[in-house]
């Protein structure tokens, strides 16, 4: 019976090896361990030969040895058995949860490596860009891919607003900056007859925000070539706008996330004091008000005191837009909510690290997105019902992301509010 339970064992140890070559030293052990229990001295016959037996019956049994030695031997090797199945089982337990399948002999070397690793390292490119790269070599190259100033201008854009986001384009690529339109409306055609719309990008969507396009088409891996991103809306009016010299002012500053101030006197469409221009200034980072509903002082750490610009005209820093792209809520397409937020990725102190920038601004002529009509013109009764279903969603949207981020603080243990003193 001690022996039918070992070749039992036998069994089930030496079919390992056909499936994983780890387990072959179990078929081994196990192989010496049921010789050793299934040898016999010399002159000990089995039950059946025993009358065979060419020596005399007292010589016999006065060679046999003691059966207590059999019988501890018996349980000291089943237990060491017993340990070398256990190790086995958890080596298939192992296999499973990392995925092993592989019916490898016991003598393959190859380690196969997965994703981008299956790869050898100098021919691996992490990153993308949005350079228009000819079919053919003209041996020039517009770009120069060294310089730390290089910007990114995406906007979602209507036909209707072509003639404003025409006089924006060219302040970008004046600059040798890339512009890229996120078309609403599904009319990319009537842009062709402009002389720059062949060196812009076009993506089509119908009906979709800039925070929408912005988190399918705007990947940290795909534009990091980019040193900022402006992530702006169609209806902004840039004569006193410069780009380079914005760029270099946010580069003195050390600021990671700004936005252009608010012409105060031509502006149709200002929500908050600290986006309104300060003539005073170069650059604002915060707001003074002693009213008890905002109460801003010089105490005052967060929004909407400071350390947070509108979703309007936000531009960013490369390292910064690598942490908003992943608080954009891919869901969430108004993105009402994430500009309070945004100094989350402000790479240090948002109090410090975002601010507008008074020099450089801007006219916001209130103009809707997704084709909207003007606040100051006389709108028909089915664009105000638009309006109404927009903002409706955009109130249910910013409620939804207020519960996604208390949920989030409340179960990610190991975060901390770096802003809770």
């Amino acid at each position: 019976m001690c022996l039918s339970f070992f070749f039992f064992l036998l069994r089930a140890g030496c079919l390992a090896p056909r499936i994983a070559p780890r387990r072959t030293p179990v078929c081994l052990c196990t192989l010496g361990l049921v010789s050793l229990v299934s040898s016999r001295p010399w002159g000990v016959g089995s039950p059946s030969d025993q009358g065979k037996a060419r020596r005399p019956p007292v010589a016999a049994a006065a060679m046999k040895p003691p059966r207590r030695r059999y019988g501890l031997l018996a349980v000291v090797v089943t237990l060491i058995v017993l340990a070398f199945l256990q190790i086995q089982f958890h080596h298939l337990k192992e296999d499973r949860l990392t995925g092993d399948r592989t019916f490898a002999t016991t003598t393959d070397p190859v380690h196969w490596r997965t994703g981008a690793e299956g790869l050898p390292r100098g021919i691996v490119h992490s990153n993308s860009d949005m350079y228009l790269r000819p079919l053919w070599d003209s041996g020039t190259n517009p770009k120069n891919k060294n310089d730390n100033h290089n910007a990114l201008l995406a906007m979602a854009v209507g036909i209707s607003q072509m003639q404003n986001v025409d006089i924006m384009a060219r302040k970008f690529l004046n600059q040798n900056y890339t512009v890229m339109l996120f078309h609403y409306d599904g009319n990319v055609d009537g842009w062709h007859n402009l002389e720059w719309s062949d060196k812009a990008i076009h993506i089509l969507a119908r009906n979709q925000t800039k925070w929408w396009f912005a988190k399918r088409f705007l990947h940290p891996d795909v534009v990091a070539i980019y040193g900022f991103i402006f992530l702006w809306d169609e209806d902004l009016g840039v004569d006193n706008f410069d780009p380079r010299r914005y760029l270099d002012i946010m580069v003195s500053e050390g600021l990671e996330i700004t936005q252009p101030a608010l012409d105060p006197d031509l502006s149709t469409d200002i929500h908050h004091r600290i986006t309104i221009r300060n003539k005073m200034t170069k650059v604002h980072r915060r707001i003074y008000d002693n009213r008890a509903s905002m109460n801003c002082s010089d105490g005052s750490k967060g929004p909407p005191c400071t350390g947070w610009v509108e979703g309007m005209a936000p531009v960013f820093s490369r390292a910064a837009w690598r942490c908003v792209w992943h608080l954009i809520q891919n869901d969430l397409i108004h993105g009402w909510g994430l500009d309070m937020k945004l100094g989350y990725c402000a790479q240090g102190d948002r109090a410090e690290k975002v601010g507008v920038i008074d020099s450089e601004y801007v006219v916001h002529q209130g103009i809707p997105s997704l084709g909207g009509p003007s606040l100051s013109s006389k709108t028909p009764r089915r664009s105000l019902d638009l309006r109404t279903h927009i903002r409706r969603q955009s109130s249910a949207e910013l409620e939804k992301f207020k519960e996604r981020w208390n949920r989030a603080v409340r179960e990610d243990e190991e975060w901390t509010d770096p802003f809770d003193t």
